[in-house]
């Protein structure tokens, strides 16, 4: 549990200062690797998730630069995992979860994020919307006049995508082009916001960018690099940890064969 939360090399101070039993480093390693964690099944019926990307420094050779590679993130309902070049692991997480009949999808412009959510469940039960905090950062990146800015964050606000591109129409710097691309791609993304909210619905994917920061305190600690082959071990142990595995009993739980 303690190195779930802390380096190796901490965890074996730690341990040995609690119990006086030293385990060195590499034991421990050894120890998280060998371990089976068991897949967690929320109790409560999941009426949203979001799905978010993060990165993790890899071991190479000695003189040459470090690597760093994407794993995939999802948040369900406070429930969450994280998967490394296996997308389809992830799909096959969330599907065992007790989804909504319609389930709110939130997530950033990344079609990749969207192309597991398309794989996650038909398009009936997903109601998908695009995170309004990025979509106001994409806005505000194109610059230029305050007053359309602002005028077109009121329309975005009320979900009218077709008068926030007319307010670019005209425009021929190539941010606002990146802009009106942008919306044509997910303007089936984007609902009222406004209505939205009034309704206590959740607007942003902030609590998958919360898992991903949460997961970086441990696979990104200074100076960390890990093997290639041990990254989903190591991020199997930090959701476990992040869940509650070792002191809650919110879910149910099935060791993988």
């Amino acid at each position: 549990m303690v190195s779930a939360s802390e380096s190796y090399a901490r965890t074996t101070i730690n341990v040995e200062e609690l119990t006086g039993i030293k385990i060195g480093h590499s034991s421990q390693q050894r120890l998280v690797q060998k371990q089976e964690f068991p897949e967690m099944t929320t109790t409560e019926t999941v009426e949203e998730m979001s799905i978010d990307g993060g990165k993790v420094r890899l071991r190479t050779e000695q003189g040459k630069k470090c690597e760093w590679k994407d794993y995939k993130a999802v948040n369900a309902q406070g429930t969450i995992a994280a998967y490394f070049l296996n997308n389809q692991g992830l799909v096959d997480w969330v599907q065992k979860q007790p989804l909504a009949e319609i389930f709110s999808c939130l997530g950033d412009g990344h079609d990749g994020i969207w192309n597991l959510f398309t794989a996650i469940a038909p398009s009936e039960q997903r109601f998908e919307i695009l995170d309004w905090y990025h979509l106001k950062e994409h806005l505000y990146n194109v610059g230029g006049s305050l007053r359309r800015l602002t005028k077109a964050e009121d329309f975005l606000w009320q979900g009218d995508v077709e008068a926030t591109m007319i307010l670019f129409a005209d425009c021929k710097f190539k941010r606002a082009i990146n802009f009106l691309d942008y919306l044509r791609n997910h303007r089936h993304r984007i609902p009222e916001y406004g209505y939205l909210q009034q309704q206590g619905l959740t607007i942003g994917s902030g609590s998958v960018e919360s898992t991903v920061k949460q997961i970086g305190r441990r696979i990104k600690i200074s100076g960390a690099q890990w093997n290639k082959s041990n990254v989903a071990q190591v991020l199997k142990h930090r959701c476990a940890y992040l869940n509650g595995y070792f002191y809650s009993s919110k879910y149910n739980y099935s060791v993988p064969n």
